[in-house]
């Protein structure tokens, strides 16, 4: 079993990159062989270390506007939260307040802290997810809590990115968050609360190039959810108790893999949510079957049985995370993995969803 101490890692604060690099493919890009010295190049060199007949596997979800702010009617006292996913009645959302109540009404504020003629009625809590409530949802006439969320929605930035920047005094508009907070592959069906990161990095143009030299794609969808990013609070990785999160990948995309891997060729994961769909296909886990919705509790840690993951494209990740632990698995254990890290971090990489990413296996 791993020790959740040995996924532990000191990461200044001027490390984590309250923007992304621009261009996208000019974030720098860590590549670490199975064995020997890692290479320090760019996103823009990836098609130097693929080959034709490889397939890269691409998350298509697309960032919901999940984030919100506003003000209690009834102590004036600021409120914000975050959507998690439709309800009956309205949305479930986590809130920040305190001594929440059934009832409690928000009134809801654009991104210049206007009041956008909307609100939050409290209902009831939501007994498996902490911190989870049901609300009501109040629009302008005619409008759907879907047509609200659009609306008033702003772009869900992990919280590290929102307090780098205050202590910097960097303001982003969410338009451009909204904008670099996407893949340029991003589907139509906006459920996520996070980015798949690693594809953040990819442009039009280095895809297409990627085409042209016989590089073959496949999408799959896993709606990234909270979960996502909760630390790891067991002595050991394999208790902790694994989120549940949505994914799909279509009989084609699974004998896109088939046939890649048949031929020689790799398959290579645009981050840790297309590894996770990839293996949770692979192994029939948790009933999932091509060409059906399937849930994935699926935990990696060192020692897993990669199927269909031959290398994997990923950002650097927080401390005590099972995303730190799935990289680990990929590099050869966690001692490795944080060597790369204490590398990367004298190298002057950036790090967490803004920032640079690793290319291993």
């Amino acid at each position: 079993m791993l020790p959740v101490r040995d996924l532990d890692y000191e990461l200044p604060e001027s490390a984590i990159a309250t923007a992304p690099a621009q261009p996208r493919d000019s974030a720098r890009l860590m590549v670490v062989p199975h064995d020997g010295p890692p290479v320090h190049t760019r996103i823009t060199d990836l098609p130097s270390f693929l080959r034709s007949g490889d397939l890269l596997v691409l998350n298509v979800t697309r960032v919901a506007p999940a984030r919100f702010v506003g003000v209690r009617a009834d102590t004036g006292g600021r409120a914000e939260g975050l959507y998690l996913r439709d309800d009956d009645a309205g949305w479930v959302v986590l809130l920040r307040a305190r001594r929440l109540k059934s009832g409690m009404r928000v009134t809801l504020h654009t991104a210049d802290g206007a009041d956008a003629h909307a609100a939050l009625v409290l209902g009831t809590r939501v007994e498996s997810e902490p911190g989870a409530w049901k609300v009501q949802v109040e629009g302008r006439p005619g409008e759907t809590p879907r047509d609200v969320l659009r609306r008033v929605g702003l772009t869900p930035l992990p919280p590290y990115i929102l307090r780098a920047r205050e202590h910097t005094g960097l303001v982003v508009p969410d338009e451009v968050d909204q904008a670099c907070y996407q893949t340029v592959f991003a589907g139509d069906d906006a459920r996520s609360v996070a980015a798949p990161t690693a594809g953040l990095h990819l442009t039009p143009a280095l895809l297409d190039a990627l085409r042209a030299m016989g590089v073959r794609t496949a999408e799959v969808v896993l709606h990234v959810g909270t979960g996502t990013f909760k630390p790891v609070e067991t002595e050991f990785v394999e208790q902790h108790p694994m989120h549940e999160e949505w994914c799909f990948m279509s009989e084609a995309a699974a004998e896109a893999v088939r046939r890649t891997r048949n031929d020689g060729g790799r398959v290579v994961a645009v981050g840790t949510t297309a590894a996770r769909t990839l293996e949770t296909y692979a192994a029939g886990l948790f009933g999932a079957v091509p060409g059906q919705w399937s849930a994935t509790r699926l935990l990696i840690t060192p020692g897993f049985r990669w199927r269909w993951t031959d290398r994997l494209l990923t950002n650097f990740h927080l401390p005590r995370s099972t995303l730190m632990a799935m990289v680990a698995a990929k590099v050869g254990g966690a001692e490795r993995l944080v060597a790369l890290y204490t590398q990367a971090l004298r190298e002057g990489y950036r790090f967490y969803s803004y920032g640079d990413a690793m290319l291993v296996g």
